[in-house]
């Protein structure tokens, strides 16, 4: 069950790489005086992967020493997760679910910027175009709980984190 005993709620904030989850999470970790744990940033300080997939240049996650890793953090509460995927954490951590989401030609420039190009480029954009995250946070987890944004501007993400701060002041375990 949601919320089973914590103080504090958990958000994960979830979308395609480039729709502003970190500023999100960083923002929101600030207003609300949680810890924001990057997923990525974590499977690299702790080596918590499998190897590098040179396709996609990345780290081959190892989502069981995450889910490891993460566990007792997660059952105290008040902990903000900003990765691209959701599908494997367990729905108990977690009292809200948002899925950032961005235009796709915004996007386009946002990767391109990165140096993202060729199939890992394609990759994320199709997953944005066919909503791939939104759909798997909604397979993943309780309606209710999924909340898709869109997170084109500095206004978009402004006004994001109010909504989101202004949810997790009214908050209360059950």
């Amino acid at each position: 069950m949601a919320g089973g005993g914590r103080a504090r709620p958990n958000i994960l904030v979830t979308g395609t790489p480039g729709t502003g989850k970190t500023t999100t999470c960083s923002l929101l970790s600030d207003a609300t005086g949680v810890c924001h744990i990057n997923v990525g940033d974590l499977v690299r300080e702790k080596g918590l992967h499998d190897g590098w997939d040179e396709e996609f240049e990345c780290h081959i996650i190892n989502e069981d020493l995450v889910c490891d890793e993460l566990e007792d953090k997660m059952e105290d509460g008040g902990i903000i997760v900003d990765y691209h995927g959701c599908d494997f954490f367990p729905e108990r951590w977690f009292d809200c679910v948002v899925v950032l989401q961005t235009d796709n030609s915004i996007l386009h420039d946002r990767l391109s910027s990165r140096g993202y190009m060729g199939p890992k480029l394609i990759n994320n954009i199709e997953c944005e175009i066919f909503q791939v995250l939104l759909e798997e946070a909604k397979a993943s987890y309780p309606e209710d709980i999924v909340i898709a944004l869109q997170s084109d501007t500095v206004e978009d993400i402004s006004r994001n984190v109010t909504k989101l701060t202004e949810w997790f002041n009214n908050w209360r375990p059950l």
